[in-house]
């Protein structure tokens, strides 16, 4: 994908002097207190606003942070918090900057944040008179919000069509690096985990991915709906029976292309839906009526393993079972360690995803991952995000 990256643009000299607008992603959460209780999206955003300033440019920086009502400002809806760890991170002072739609005092060299933009009224309906202002404060707009860029918003999307300028952020940049060597040029095969409790929610990205991927393996209540298409019974775990026609067409799908969905062989039962609840191994032709399935089995679990060491590329979205539970774990950490020792491109996204990856310490043998929940799962089916069109656009423009 062609676009203007900021990077080049840096390198170029040509953002010395000049005012750089980057919408950044410091949607952070908060304790009750306000206080921010995990900052890698600000962590994430230093390198881009540190180049900027290291170029000698004059450097605003938004987010949105939570679901404010527009046009109604309220203390919870601040980034003041956000400024203060900025600040921090920097090492100097962030100065917090409200009513700045209109005009900002910043000299180059210098950096300020401006305050919550989804107070602004227009902003997610992609008001095209707050967008022209928006890029009016800027020579230079740098999009590194991967988050949001399924959002065709005014600070995401308005002010790029605008603005003097408008190019990618080292964040976005790997996000459409990592997307297109995962998706658009897989080294084969390529396999996919869709994993997750309704088919209904992912349907559209099983569809797409059934198009393009060599395995699809699906985990969850997924994986359950998928096997009551397959003729087995699943007793009383969750599923969608009304979709089992949908999953049927997918298997069909990938077994016209030579592919396959891989059902399970076995899984790991309970009676009840509990951490302490008694874990029973058994055939997947065994489940019983009151059985709940909360893992895919050892068995099956080694041989999508092996699957996976043998990929040459892997989209990870969702575990395969309630990892969350020690008894019932056993999938996800067997996949995710077949991840971690594939020789293959990875790339992971989705929040229950980034859980896993954190909790079986695997970050470093994952090739990427998104930091974009929604994000990930629209390039997955196969939607060409608004952020990257207008990027596009601008730069063939």
């Amino acid at each position: 994908m062609n676009v203007i990256r900021f990077t080049d643009l840096v390198a170029q000299g040509k953002a010395k002097g000049q005012r750089v607008f980057i919408r950044a992603d410091l949607n952070v959460p908060q304790g009750d207190a306000g206080n921010i209780t995990e900052d890698t999206r600000i962590r994430a955003s230093v390198p881009c606003i540190q180049m900027a300033l290291d170029a000698g440019a004059a450097v605003m920086v938004t987010s949105h942070l939570g679901r404010p009502t527009e046009g109604e400002f309220k203390p919870a809806d601040s980034l003041a918090p956000v400024a203060q760890r900025l600040g921090e991170l920097l090492g100097r002072e962030v100065p917090l900057v409200s009513n700045w739609v209109d005009g900002v005092a910043v000299k180059p060299g210098q950096v300020v944040l401006l305050e919550n933009c989804r107070v602004n009224k227009g902003e997610k309906k992609n008001n095209e008179e707050l967008a022209k202002k928006m890029a009016a404060l800027c020579d230079i707009f740098v999009h590194d919000a991967f988050g949001t860029a399924h959002r065709a918003e005014a600070s995401t999307y308005g002010i790029a069509q605008f603005a003097r300028q408008a190019c990618a952020g080292p964040l976005l940049a790997a996000e459409i690096d990592a997307i297109t060597k995962a998706l658009a040029t897989p080294r084969r095969p390529l396999v996919a985990i869709v994993a997750g409790s309704k088919v209904s929610t992912k349907l559209t990205i099983l569809k797409a991915l059934s198009e393009k991927v060599d395995g699809l393996i699906v985990g969850g209540g997924i994986a359950n709906t998928f096997m009551l298409a397959a003729g087995l019974k699943i007793g009383k775990s969750l599923a969608e029976p009304d979709l089992i026609g949908e999953a049927k067409a997918v298997i069909e799908a990938m077994k016209a292309r030579g592919a396959a969905v891989p059902i399970p062989e076995d899984v790991v039962t309970a009676k009840r839906f509990a951490a302490d609840a008694q874990a029973t191994v058994k055939a997947a032709a065994d489940v019983a009526d009151d059985d709940l399935i909360l893992d895919i089995g050892p068995q099956t679990a080694a041989k999508l393993a092996a699957q996976l060491k043998a990929a040459g590329t892997i989209v990870w979205n969702g575990p395969v079972g309630v990892f969350e539970f020690a008894a019932f774990e056993g999938g996800t950490r067997t996949i995710a360690q077949a991840i971690a020792e594939s020789s293959a491109f990875s790339i992971a996204g989705g929040g229950d995803t980034l859980a896993a990856i954190a909790k079986y310490g695997i970050e470093k043998q994952v090739g990427y991952i998104s930091t974009g929940g929604g994000a990930f799962l629209e390039v997955l089916e196969g939607k060409t995000l608004p952020a990257f069109e207008i990027l596009a656009k601008r730069a063939n423009g």
